[in-house]
Formats: structure tokens, C-alpha cells, sequence
């Protein structure tokens, strides 16, 4: 059954009919830090985010307490949801999904094609979860790495099972930023501080050469480099997360003043297929000669059903 999942008490939830909210009686907070409310400036001070994605206009928001993950899911965690479930994947249904061209490992026939627009993307047969290079790779060695592959449809789906929700893409901004206001980085204002690498990012000449400078030519695993100010790892760089919200351009149009937004959850749920969901934090490709979203006011979208190798989540909920 598309998009849904057993929850702990084994009753059906739906997924992407919209985004789940566990009951109360449901909710589990493993692995998770609660972050207490809180007033915060959200948005891109600095002016150097991309025009489409709408990062200004900078506004206060003020947030109820919440918990989120400290990491993003591991391929570990979803595959026990999928062992327990027997879940398949909309990547699995389509039978393909999108691989950077640097990463196949595929056999030659089993490469589709390029991605219109972004021919560094290759449509692969058999890329999914458990392949995320292709039907030549695997995540036997990579459990403690982010699981990718997975659409925001699939990410519903496990929230579901696993007693959580997507966090808001206030309360991931909040998160991620780590107690620093105005920052670029949940580190500061300077990418290198020292010399030393605090995400993982692309370095080289994108899309043709990646010196992995910073110790990853892919997905590092999900405590590299050192936790923020709240005692999340990863915000930036590694893997794109989903957030709940649908995503527009406009979404934060008209909310500068004095009285702060509350807990904001973004444009109403749209269930059309066309319609796109927040991602956050960037990825292990971003470079900032072509995507420089791995900051943490960043922010961009996909469709509900689209899955890469660079994508996937952290899980929140709220805090009673």
C-alpha cells in the first residue's frame, strides 16, 4: 500500500495523503534531543541565497519546544522499519532513480539516460535503498551512513512506524543552526575555520572532479565531523533532508515586523503530485560554484515521489 506503514501499535497511518503527526500515545523520542521554545531569526541575512528558492524575507519566528533526531536515519534504522513492514519504496516501484554520474555502479544497459537540465544525473535501473549507486553497490558496509534513495513519500512512511513526524522547516532551521543566530554555517560565518573541514560538501571542479578534500566522495557517516550547539551532527552537507512543509518561493512573503511568526508549517498541504516538498542542509554535491545551499538558511524542493542519491531525513516531534 503506497505511502503507508504499521505503527508501533500496528495500526495503519497514512503517508502522503499529508505529513504524519504521531499521537500522543505513539510518539517516541529514541535518539532524539528536545529543544526548548524559542524566538529566532530565520531566513538569509547575508543576501547570497538563490532568487528561486526564496530565502528572504528574513522574519522572527517563535517555535513550541520540540524533539528531533540527533542524526539523519541510518541505513540501519530503515532497514529494520523495512524488514518489520515489508515497505517498498517508490524508487523500488518505478523500477529507477537518479545517480550522480561520478558514483554508478551499474552495469552500462542498466543506465537509462541523463536528467534533462542536469546531465551530471543518470537514471539507473535498480538504484534504490539498498543499491543507492546502482544494482552494483550496496549498504552492507554503510549502516551508519544516511539512507538516501528515499522520497518524502517513504519518509512519511517510516515517521509513521517509528512514532515521529518531518520536522517543520522552521523548526529544522532552528535546529540546525544550533543556538547560532545569523550564521551561515551551524559553525559560524567561515567554512574552513583553521583549515579544517566541518561538512561534507564538494570540492574540485564541479560536476568532473572531486579532490574529497573533506574525507568523503559520497555519504559519510552520520556522526562525522563534530555535533552543533544542540548536539546535532550533519545539518549541512552530506545528505539533503525532507522537511514537512510544502514548498514555495513565496513562503516567506510578507512576514517581516515586530510580532514573530509561531510555529509556522509552510503553505497548506498540497497532495498533487506536482507539488514540491522543502529539502534543507545541501548535500555531498553541493559546491558553491552551482549549489551553494549548504548553509543553513538554504533551502529548495522536490516532488513527493522523487528519490536521489543525495537525499534523505532526520525525524522530529513534539515535545508534551
Amino acid at each position: 500500500m503506497a505511502g503507508r506503514a504499521p505503527s508501533p501499535a500496528g495500526t495503519l497511518i497514512a503517508g502522503p495523503s499529508g505529513p504524519v503527526r504521531p499521537a500522543v500515545a505513539d510518539v517516541r523520542t529514541r535518539n532524539q534531543v528536545r529543544l526548548p521554545g524559542a524566538t529566532f531569526t530565520m531566513g538569509d541575512p547575508f543576501g547570497e541565497g538563490y532568487e528561486a528558492d526564496g530565502e528572504r524575507t528574513v522574519h522572527q519566528v517563535r517555535l513550541d519546544a520540540f524533539h528531533v533526531d540527533t542524526t539523519t536515519v541510518t541505513n540501519a534504522a530503515y532497514a529494520a522499519f523495512v524488514k518489520d513492514t515489508g515497505y517498498v519504496t517508490d524508487a523500488e516501484r518505478l523500477g529507477v532513480s537518479a545517480v550522480f554520474h561520478l558514483s554508478v555502479r551499474a552495469e552500462a544497459s542498466d543506465v537509462a539516460g541523463r536528467a534533462t537540465g542536469t546531465p551530471w544525473w543518470l537514471v539507473v535501473r535498480g538504484a534504490s535503498w539498498r543499491h543507492p549507486a546502482g544494482p552494483l553497490s550496496s549498504v552492507t558496509a554503510l549502516r551508519n551512513h544516511p539512507v538516501v534513495q528515499v522520497s518524502w513519500n517513504d519518509a512519511q512512511a517510516y515517521c509513521a512506524w517509528a512514532g515521529k513526524r518531518l520536522p517543520t522547516e522552521a523548526e529544522w532551521e532552528y535546529a540546525a543552526r544550533g543556538g547560532l543566530e545569523g550564521k551561515r554555517f551551524p559553525w559560524g560565518d567561515e567554512l574552513t575555520p583553521r583549515g579544517r573541514w566541518m561538512c561534507n560538501i564538494w570540492q574540485g571542479t564541479f560536476p568532473t572532479r572531486n579532490t574529497a578534500e573533506d574525507g568523503w566522495e559520497t555519504t559519510a557517516p552520520v556522526k562525522s565531523y563534530r555535533p552543533n550547539g544542540h548536539g546535532l551532527w550533519n545539518t549541512v552537507g552530506n545528505v539533503w533532508e525532507w522537511c514537512a512543509d510544502t514548498f514555495a518561493a513565496d513562503a516567506y512573503a510578507g512576514r517581516a515586523g515586530d510580532a514573530p511568526v509561531h510555529d509556522p508549517r509552510g503553505p497548506r498541504h498540497d497532495p498533487s503530485p506536482s507539488a514540491r516538498r522543502v529539502m534543507r542542509g545541501g548535500s555531498f554535491l553541493c559546491h558553491d560554484s552551482y549549489c551553494y545551499r549548504y548553509r543553513v538558511a538554504a533551502r529548495s524542493g522536490n516532488t513527493a515521489d522523487s528519490a536521489a542519491a543525495n537525499i534523505g531525513f532526520r525525524c522530529a516531534n513534539d515535545a508534551h
